[in-house]
């Protein structure tokens, strides 16, 4: 056997690599010559993200260095896990830590069926006018500022406000909602749901336009009723969007609402009340400890970031949807 005998498959099987590869970077670069001006709307969002969600995690080595106001912005001196130690040996750290999963665990209870079944309710409703009052009543308080909802639910908690009112009336004593650590809790899932269930309707009512009729029609032969057609038809129709939307409530699940948090609570409340954002904003903005705060926002990234890859990877494997 020669040489070239030798060397002959080898460049057969080459060649239609390298032809792949030269078709594939062809078709990219004659896309882009093409739709250059389509191309060009993602240079705007892909600056915001690179400016204003990648390059601020440079700013995370100064969980791992001493950062001193006014000197280097990535800190002065290594100091390892010094300030990992410290908040993990912090009974304080500790309490916020179990409010924050409280918080969320209870925020995602209500508020991720909630949205479902009120998209399943309005979607029985016959009367087109009717719908669409309901649904513009159900998405107001979504538009209202965190700031707004806040104001108007401490005004109808407060000592001499509606609610206490009511107690009053009925022969109760007023109760000071605002300041009893047992009420924040309920205080702030309540607002949860009345400012978003509505706005969550909108992706299940989307899905629920794709669902085919011919399935419906098929269901009533065989007899199933109105419940049994929710069940068997509307539900899988609408379980890839329900998942979806599950993955990305886990992923966010310890980033508690901080705004909300920070106005509605005070410190009577913060025995039930603080959660991990509204404790790295005392200890880093008011307190200047930016590397110990720092340190705690990293931990609580690295939370959201292995709940959502679990959260995923278990959808997957389960019900076979999930992000990636």
């Amino acid at each position: 056997m020669t040489t070239a005998d030798t060397l002959e498959p080898e460049t057969l099987e080459e060649r239609p690599d390298s032809g792949r590869r030269t078709s594939r970077g062809g078709s990219w670069r004659r896309a882009l010559r093409r739709d250059w001006q389509l191309y060009s709307l993602v240079i705007l969002p892909l600056l915001f993200f690179l400016i204003f969600r990648y390059a601020p995690m440079l700013g995370n080595i100064i969980a791992f260095r001493k950062f001193e106001p006014g000197g280097n912005i990535f800190g002065e001196e290594w100091v390892g896990l010094r300030y990992v130690r410290m908040f993990l040996n912090d009974p304080t750290f500790w309490n916020v830590f179990t409010n924050t999963l409280v918080l969320g665990g209870l925020t995602l209870l209500f508020c991720f069926p909630l949205p479902i079944v009120l998209a399943l309710l309005l979607n029985e409703v016959r009367n087109r006018k009717m719908k669409r009052f309901l649904q513009s009543v159900s998405y107001l308080p979504h538009f209202l500022s965190i700031v707004v909802v806040a104001g108007i639910v401490m005004q109808f908690l407060s000592l001499d406000g509606p609610v206490n009112q009511i107690l009053q009336m009925a022969g109760g004593e007023p109760i000071s909602f605002m300041q009893r650590p047992e009420w924040f809790r309920t205080i702030y899932v309540s607002s949860e749901i009345w400012q978003t269930v509505g706005w969550g309707t909108i992706l299940y009512l989307a899905a629920l336009t794709t669902i085919d009729e011919q399935l419906y029609e098929a269901a009533k032969i065989d007899g199933a009723s109105r419940w049994r057609q929710i069940w068997h038809v509307t539900l899988p129709g609408i379980r890839p969007t329900a998942v979806t939307l599950l993955i990305l409530n886990i992923g966010t699940f310890m980033a508690v609402g901080f705004e909300k948090v920070l106005l509605l609570y005070n410190p009577l409340t913060y025995p039930t009340g603080d959660v991990i954002s509204t404790y790295v904003y005392r200890m880093g903005v008011q307190s200047s400890n930016m590397s110990y705060a720092a340190a705690i926002g990293l931990f609580e990234a690295l939370i959201g970031l292995t709940l959502i890859i679990s959260a995923n990877v278990i959808s997957k494997r389960t019900v076979g949807t999930s992000l990636w």
